[in-house]
């Protein structure tokens, strides 16, 4: 596998309190499997579609439960220089560069508008074995009430370029990697309760939007928007039975013309 360029997402992971819970929700909705729990590193357990890792799921550190939230990693080649750019620009080091055995270096961070995400300096865990397939990762956009703080932290630690979506009725950006359009940033509104934190919301790819949904709620989990069509693709935005917030994207099946975006200086 060629090694991810900096700043491209390259893994996500989420800690439950009930693990087993966790596993029987995302094995129906999105066709997990999952492999062994490894005892020397907490429990984390890989998750699998298809045969391909995709994501994995942990339980807490004692003494730190708290709502589950889905946690995405993005490339490093140097994770010691990343943590200080981030803290140089605003950002918060939650946790310290530390190696993973011979799997990788992993720290984690909160960036200025308060969304908490991971960095990752592959070392023979490269991330992601599979992306836009069922069941695996497709996509992911900052929900931030200060979209200004969290775009100059971005573009600062990971050097993306920005392109603005062209629609007054809403505030989103897109940045990239040369050609490549890795994340997006939407503004939160009036939509979202006052309580919900600025988050990394995490798309994963379902073959069918509606199957996944009826899964979700069947399962005690909880539909927060959708299922609806879009030019992407059909989608929906979940939490599940834990608090995590998701979403599922069918991009098999679009809707409509892809909005016209400029570039942001």
């Amino acid at each position: 596998m060629a090694v991810r360029r900096e700043g491209t997402p390259c893994w996500a992971d989420a800690m439950f309190t009930d693990l087993e819970q966790a596993k029987t929700f995302y094995g129906e909705v999105l066709g997990w499997t999952f492999g062994e729990s490894s005892t020397e590193y907490g429990n984390y357990t890989q998750a699998y579609a298809d045969g391909k890792a995709v994501a994995a799921v942990v339980p807490p550190v004692p003494g730190q439960e708290g709502q589950s939230q889905w946690c995405l990693y993005f490339a490093s080649p140097d994770a010691e220089a990343t943590a200080r750019r981030i803290r140089d620009h605003g950002g918060e080091v939650l946790m310290e560069p530390m190696r993973v055995g011979d799997f990788g270096t992993m720290c984690l961070a909160r960036e200025p508008s308060g969304a908490v995400f991971g960095v990752w300096q592959a070392g023979t865990h490269q991330g992601f074995e599979a992306t836009e397939t069922p069941g695996a990762y497709c996509w992911a956009e900052l929900l931030t009430r200060d979209p200004g703080a969290a775009d100059t932290f971005l573009t600062s630690v990971f050097g993306y370029t920005t392109k603005r979506i062209e629609d007054e009725a809403i505030d989103f950006r897109l940045f990239g990697l040369d050609d490549e359009t890795v994340l997006g940033r939407m503004r939160m509104t009036d939509d979202f309760p006052p309580e919900v934190p600025s988050y990394l919301n995490v798309y994963f790819t379902v073959a069918d939007c509606d199957a996944a949904v009826a899964a979700a709620t069947r399962l005690g989990g909880a539909l927060r928007y959708g299922p609806v069509d879009t030019p992407f693709g059909r989608l929906a935005v979940l939490g599940d039975p834990q608090g995590a917030h998701f979403s599922v994207i069918d991009i098999t099946t679009t809707q409509g013309e892809k909005p016209q975006v400029e570039n942001v200086p």
